[in-house]
């Protein structure tokens, strides 16, 4: 970007990408953007859509073998799937609800990254954001909820199954 405000440059960027708060969950102050496709990138991933079927297969494997570790905890909950669709499992979301569990998402949240396991807060809903907070609101009580008690899980395709492992053993980790 060309300019002679410093100050003018941050803001555009910030609006750029999205706008998005320095925080744990996706937060937002500002309406942003998404401008940051070039040309080198969107080659890059014309490319990677030759390997799209290999890796949406690994993501359901991933989700497969959370669920083999965490499917049937007393507190713990996938998100659901609806029975007429086939998920490609992009990502991976459990619900923790404390008061069963144990310990609470953020907890668990909080223990993953003393491990270095990145993972994040489900999506903050809209209308929680700052950015929106004078617009009117119908419902939100189900997004709110998931927020609160849910938790994204690293589910990248080159997880191995070890990192699976090790993941879902730390979630299971009430300390």
């Amino acid at each position: 970007m060309v300019a002679y405000d410093a100050a003018h440059v941050a803001r555009v960027r910030h609006l750029a990408t999205q706008a998005r708060d320095p925080a744990p969950h996706y937060q937002h102050s500002d309406i942003g953007f998404n401008y940051r496709l070039s040309n080198l990138l969107a080659a890059v991933g014309r490319g990677q859509l030759q390997n799209l079927d290999e890796k949406v297969a690994r993501r359901r494997a991933i989700n497969s073998r959370y669920r083999d570790h965490l499917e049937g905890v007393d507190g713990i909950e996938f998100m659901p799937v609806v029975p007429h669709g086939d998920s490609t499992n992009w990502l991976t979301c459990i619900t923790v609800e404390p008061s069963v569990f144990g310990v609470d998402r953020e907890s668990i949240r909080q223990r993953l990254e003393l491990l270095d396991i990145e993972s994040r807060p489900t999506w903050k809903p809209m209308h929680l954001q700052p950015a929106f907070a004078e617009c009117s609101v119908v419902g939100g009580a189900v997004s709110q909820r998931a927020f609160e008690l849910g938790l994204c899980l690293p589910s990248g395709s080159a997880m191995t199954d070890a990192d699976v492992d090790r993941v879902a053993e730390a979630v299971l980790t009430r300390a």
